[in-house]
């Protein structure tokens, strides 16, 4: 259903990313009358242009480099080459299909009316999109996210890339430098390198993967020199220049370094800008929408979700903010959402999958006497060793109290940060989790051979 010529609504959404959408599905369940605005398509960054795609070209990688390294588990096959026209039919095959059920499920809703068109606030409750005016007793901001870049680092889309060229690039560069450690590049490094490029990170901070537990980074770090990833941490970007075949790069120091292409990766800012937002009064930092923990901007009843909050820029934080948000528009007081209880995964190769709070930040919060940690190496994993994968399970405990820490590095462990989840959301001591039952041989047993050894009885725990 479209309604071209404005209107009055319960809800009125600008973004239809997946905090966006998710407000509106929820919302419709309540059969309050929602208007869904976004100038591009539904499902915002994360299924077009993020999270679905760059995660189908992870795959594609990983069957790449299962088909180059096959012979170690007795199966002859040789990779002639990547086919990046047949890689890119199946990546936006596999967005299509997600776009399409997607639009049919909030198309079809009479609760929902979608508009299409550029929005703007132009008061405390109506976005104006091509002249017409959209009236809600309740506004929610889900305007997303952009590709950052640096001061003087101008993105062509040829040679300087952000991840969405990088998306598109009907060719597999032979090599390339990546600007920027953190989750974004590692993915795109790991990509590229499994298609065969000669890969470079250069990230301003001492790790890789800063964010994440030290010891998780260190994995990290020894898993890409093992694949011939190159990386220089602790050195900031100083110039580019455009070379006859690629670009210069040169860093903190006076070093060069040389590739076909440079991608941009050094994280993503808020899509708040000439929006009518601070017009109307709402409080922006260094353009973040600043929320109360109920995500509401203190302007009217204006609620803002997902990237343009400060926190993690996930989808699916994004896609829980919008639900809140609706049950609270529906007035039944949904429990604040904990943002030291979000997941989070990077999927490059090895995978890094956490949840709760470092050990760094654990003694900091509890003192470092308070807390104490357990590593499980991978190595003692039967369904690990089948996938020939390496790394560890980390656990951050406080002494006597629950575990509110999960970390951990390896192949596919993305699959189990649902009960690490559930784990340090509960507040679970490790002796109640050291009584489930894993199923053998899967790489959840992991877990659960960490749990023992944390709570005082190990079995396959290697010292």
């Amino acid at each position: 259903m479209s309604q071209p010529n404005g209107g009055t609504f319960d809800i009125v959404i600008l973004g239809a990313g997946s905090g966006g959408y998710a407000a509106a599905l929820r919302a419709a369940q309540f059969d309050l009358k929602v208007a869904l605005i976004d100038k591009a398509e539904l499902g915002g960054t994360c299924l077009h242009r993020g999270c679905i795609p760059t995660k189908a070209l992870l795959h594609a990688a990983e069957i790449a480099d299962q088909t180059r390294e096959s012979e170690q588990f007795g199966v002859k096959a040789d990779l002639v080459g990547i086919d990046m026209a047949g890689v890119n039919a199946y990546k936006d095959g596999v967005v299509g299909r997600l776009y399409k059920g997607l639009t049919g499920l909030l198309g079809h809703n009479k609760n929902i009316t979608i508009v299409q068109g550029e929005g703007k606030l132009v008061s405390k409750d109506t976005v104006e999109v091509a002249g017409q005016r959209y009236t809600g007793r309740n506004v929610i901001l889900a305007t997303g996210s952009y590709s950052r870049s640096l001061p003087g680092l101008e993105v062509d889309g040829k040679r300087v890339l952000t991840s969405e060229h990088a998306l598109k690039l009907d060719r597999v560069p032979s090599s390339a430098i990546v600007l920027g450690g953190g989750v974004i590049g590692v993915e795109f490094a790991s990509v590229w390198k499994s298609f065969g490029a000669d890969v470079t990170i250069i990230e301003a901070l001492p790790r890789l993967v800063a964010a994440e537990d030290e010891e998780i980074s260190k994995q990290v770090e020894r898993a890409f020199r093992k694949r011939k990833i190159n990386f220089k941490v602790g050195k900031p970007f100083e110039k580019v220049e455009h070379t006859d075949n690629g670009v210069k790069v040169t860093i903190a120091g006076g070093e060069t370094l040389e590739a076909e292409v440079l991608l941009v990766a050094v994280g993503r800012g808020p899509t708040t800008a000439n929006l009518g937002y601070e017009q109307q009064g709402i409080t922006l930092d260094r353009g973040f929408v600043i929320v109360d923990e109920r995500l509401r901007t203190g302007v009217g009843n204006i609620y803002a979700v997902g990237d343009i909050v400060p926190g993690l820029q996930l989808a699916h934080r994004g896609f829980q903010q919008g639900i809140f948000v609706a049950e609270e528009i529906a007035g039944k007081n949904p429990a604040v959402i904990d943002e030291a209880g979000i997941p989070r995964v990077t999927y490059s190769d090895p995978e890094v999958a956490s949840v709760g709070i470092t050990e760094a930040r654990a003694k900091e919060q509890y003192g470092a006497d308070k807390v104490s940690t357990y590593n499980y190496n991978l190595g003692g994993n039967g369904k690990s060793q089948i996938l020939k994968t390496a790394g560890f399970i980390k656990l951050v405990r406080v002494n006597d109290g629950p575990v509110v820490g999960v970390h951990m590095v390896g192949a596919r462990v993305g699959e189990l940060v649902g009960e690490a989840q559930l784990i340090t959301n509960w507040e679970a001591f490790p002796e109640e989790v050291a009584q489930l039952v894993h199923a053998h041989p899967t790489q959840n047993e992991a877990l659960g051979e960490a749990f023992l050894a944390l709570a005082g009885k190990p079995l396959h725990a290697h010292s």
